[in-house]
């Protein structure tokens, strides 16, 4: 490693720490009105008290959105991806050899179950739902894949410096460590350094881009640590920062929840109010006219359903009379929770207010809020799914438990995500048409325009079902229905031919017979 780098990860993490300062506060106001706990004010810690907010429509709609892209960006039990070789390679093997194509693509088919094999029995889904809400929230999070284990890491331990397209240039990352933590070596390297009152120490790693790699060391008191020092291909690297929402130029995203957090803020001012004014009013407070007949004492101390001496004009429950102002308060408060429901696709805001709402409205209404995920999607499958699938395979290469696969011929391809809602509406336009044709012409005159077996691959395809060996060839079928036209005719003509035939077999043994006797 170049001594220039040496002591210059913690400057350098101090010297991009301003251009982080105004995202962090815009992600710190986001999370005080959804989940306080997911990036705490500054200098919280943990003897230190959150603040709850009066609603939890933030909150309930953040775990909601973050469970939607969670099921569709890693599908359980289904491949989100393909292994996709280039068309002139695929070509080529067709030429080579009959059948090595159908070959290949079944050993591309087992490597991608290998890859979910290793995802599902991993706890990458429990970091990957993490990320989704500090995506949802803050607008940024890195992913780092370095170890067995998925780590995350929150926007108020990192900087990153981007390039006016958006590449990722430098990632310093902070992180605090009790020196016990460390091992023998770097507390031996640190000893001079470290005050014995100091619980924890500084820990920096340095990523940086250098041509077609990254350089990565890490430090510590100034000190880079040894064998930190290493290099990683610059499509594999297991530094992942991402974004929820792309802005040109900016090192930063932003986040989902942030563009309605006008609408956050007026839910929890009004709230507030809402369950203040509440709380007030359900108070008990009897007022007695201390100038009437009726005694106070006698009002205290009387039981249940007491007989006593008074005058009802003496005694008044006090009352605010707010409910006209309450009741304005309280329409608004349902208005806007309707909003915030559509931007979070909430159940809620699916099925509208109604006797009679028909099962295909709700279907349409939710297809239409699935849509509004689409700039989602399309962000994290280039920046979350593709990096993350490339660097699960370069791991499991490394392994050993799959093999090397050879540069740039095998590619992963997305298929989940914006790609599934893409085939969602292939599908729903398919059903439309077919359906169309069947009302207008009939089946039977539909039925001799229609080509069954295209129809049953472009459904399995819109769906994401592989049709091998669940669907019939058509050699298959011509077989089956060979097989079947033989057993009818030996069920229907096999007593009478077998009769024949015996009696044909019987009448040349006796002709034979008299031949020999003749003779």
């Amino acid at each position: 490693m170049n001594a220039t780098y040496v002591g210059s990860a913690e400057a350098r993490y101090r010297e991009l720490e301003y251009r982080r300062a105004v995202y962090l506060e815009r992600a710190r106001e986001v999370s005080r009105y959804t989940i306080p706990s997911l990036l705490p004010p500054n200098g919280h810690s943990s003897t230190t008290k959150l603040e709850t907010p009066y609603q939890g429509v933030g909150a309930r709609g953040v775990n909601n959105l973050a469970s939607k892209l969670l099921l569709a960006l890693l599908p359980p039990n289904s491949p989100f991806f393909r292994l996709k070789i280039e068309d002139f390679t695929l070509q080529e093997l067709e030429n080579a050899e009959a059948g090595l194509k159908t070959e290949v693509e079944t050993g591309l088919s087992r490597i991608e179950q290998a890859v979910m094999t290793d995802i599902e029995t991993s706890s990458d889904r429990v970091a990957v739902f993490e990320i989704l809400k500090h995506l949802l929230i803050a607008g940024n999070v890195l992913m780092d894949m370095s170890q067995d284990a998925v780590r995350v890491f929150h926007l108020d331990r990192y900087v990153v410096q981007r390039d006016p397209m958006g590449n990722v240039l430098e990632i310093v990352i902070h992180e605090t460590i009790a020196p016990v933590a460390l091992p023998k070596e770097i507390r031996e390297l640190i000893a001079g350094r470290v005050d014995s009152s100091e619980k924890n120490v500084n820990l920096y790693t340095y990523v940086k881009r250098h041509g077609n790699h990254w350089r990565v060391f890490q430090e510590i008191k100034g000190m880079v640590i040894p064998n930190s020092e290493g290099t990683y291909p610059l499509d594999r690297s297991p530094f992942i920062p991402l974004r929820a929402i792309r802005i040109d130029g900016e090192d930063y995203g932003r986040g989902y929840v942030e563009e309605y957090l006008g609408d956050l803020k007026s839910l929890e001012g009004l709230s507030k109010a809402i369950v203040e004014g509440a709380a007030a009013a359900a108070k008990v407070l009897i007022l007695v006219n201390p100038n009437g007949t009726t005694r106070i004492k006698t009002i205290a101390e009387a039981p249940n359903g007491a007989i006593r001496e008074g005058n009802k004009e003496d005694v008044s429950v006090l009352q605010l009379e707010k409910f006209a102002d309450f009741r304005v308060a309280l329409e608004q408060i349902q208005r806007i929770e309707e909003r915030l429901s559509f931007a979070f696709l909430l159940n809620s805001s699916i099925q509208r207010n109604g006797e009679r709402v028909t099962a295909e409205e709700i279907r349409f209404m939710a297809r239409e809020l699935e849509d509004a995920l689409g700039g989602l999607y399309s962000i994290l499958a280039q920046e979350f799914q593709l990096p993350y699938v490339r660097r699960k395979l370069y791991q499991m290469e490394k392994t050993k438990k799959l093999p090397t696969l050879p540069k740039n011929t095998v590619k992963p391809m997305i298929i989940t995500g914006l790609e599934a809602l893409g085939r969602g509406h292939d599908l729903n336009k398919l059903d439309v048409f077919i359906g169309g044709l069947s009302q207008t012409l009939g089946p039977e005159i539909l039925a001799q325009y229609m080509n069954l077996d295209d129809y049953i691959s472009r459904r399995a395809v819109a769906i994401g079902i592989d049709t091998k060996g669940l669907i019939k060839s058509k050699e298959e079928i011509a077989a089956a229905q060979q097989a079947a036209q033989q057993q009818a005719m030996l069920s229907q003509f096999g007593p009478e031919m077998i009769k024949q035939v015996g009696n044909y077999v019987s009448k040349g043994g006796s002709n034979a017979q008299s031949q020999e006797t003749g003779q």
